[in-house]
């Protein structure tokens, strides 16, 4: 009986000791998991971009924002009105795809408040070589191209001047144009009465801005936007932009865009100081090769 009363004895204990170390093994494991999750405390924010050159800067950028424990989830956009939308609605912590012009009408005719919290970089205009590719020897009677909406065909015609192929009439400015616009609905630029001087007798092609690139062959110079030159390759081709301090450069510089309530959240305040970084910078610079600049 002692050595029963013995044996019962031991393997109780034996079995008290197994379920401690079970339950200390157990603590142990959910402290283990509780420390990986503070470990991987990483913020991930949801940014709707247009894909080039946005998303490229941002995918860029999201290698600089790890070291913040900062991860990018970029959503791209073929249209300007969702990425808008979904930052109103909250399915996105930010934007960015516009310049603040383009955001200052999307308020007032949705009724959305969405804020700027910096601009990043700047799509110039640039001249493109077509026929002919030398800006000081213009032909007579050379056709070039330009947007034929108000805003960008008015800045085509400031960069023309800026280099010296035509002159326009005292005191026209972006202004001017955008005020056409909106007086008239459009401006016909075929037969635009601003030009004071047109020494060289060019004519005006006015082309939606999207044919631009594909029509170059057929015009001796074309005035294009960077986000229609890039994915159309034809950098090889620019000859001379707008500066990104000008005025164009500094009225549409693209802005990172989040809700007004969120301009104070710390992780979207790092996420623009990185893309207005010096690194940033140079990426784009060197990237681009002039089609996009950072904004100055």
């Amino acid at each position: 009986m002692k050595k029963i009363f013995a044996l019962i004895l031991s393997l109780s204990l034996c079995f008290a000791l197994a379920a401690c170390g079970s339950s200390e093994n157990g603590t142990s494991s959910g402290s283990q998991a509780a420390g990986d999750s503070a470990a991987d405390d990483s913020v991930t924010l949801k940014v709707g971009a247009s894909p080039a050159p946005h998303a490229e800067i941002l995918e860029y950028a999201a290698s600089l924002l790890k070291e913040q424990n900062i991860k990018l989830e970029i959503v791209p956009f073929d249209d300007y009105v969702m990425p808008n939308t979904g930052v109103e609605e909250g399915s996105l912590d930010a934007n960015y795809f516009q310049h603040q012009p383009y955001l200052t009408n999307f308020n007032a005719e949705h009724g959305t408040k969405i804020a700027s919290l910096g601009a990043i970089h700047y799509e110039p205009l640039g001249i493109y070589a077509g026929k002919s590719a030398d800006l000081a020897n213009v032909p007579d009677g050379a056709v070039i191209g330009i947007p034929d909406d108000a805003t960008n065909g008015g800045r085509a015609l400031l960069l023309l001047q800026d280099n010296g192929i035509i002159k326009l009439k005292d005191g026209i400015t972006l202004d001017t144009f955008r005020q056409a616009q909106t007086d008239a609905g459009a401006i016909n630029f075929n037969e635009y009465d601003g030009i004071a001087e047109n020494p060289h007798n060019i004519k005006i092609e006015a082309l939606a801005a999207a044919n631009l690139p594909a029509s170059l062959p057929d015009l001796d110079f074309a005035v294009i936007n960077g986000n229609y030159a890039i994915p159309a390759g034809i950098s090889d081709k620019l000859i001379v932009t707008e500066n990104a301090d000008s005025e164009a450069g500094k009225v549409f510089a693209n802005v990172l865009a989040v809700r007004e309530e969120d301009v104070e959240r710390p992780e979207l305040k790092a996420l623009v100081e990185v893309l207005q970084s010096k690194e940033v910078a140079d990426w784009i610079t060197e990237k681009y090769q002039g089609s996009v600049l950072p904004a100055a």
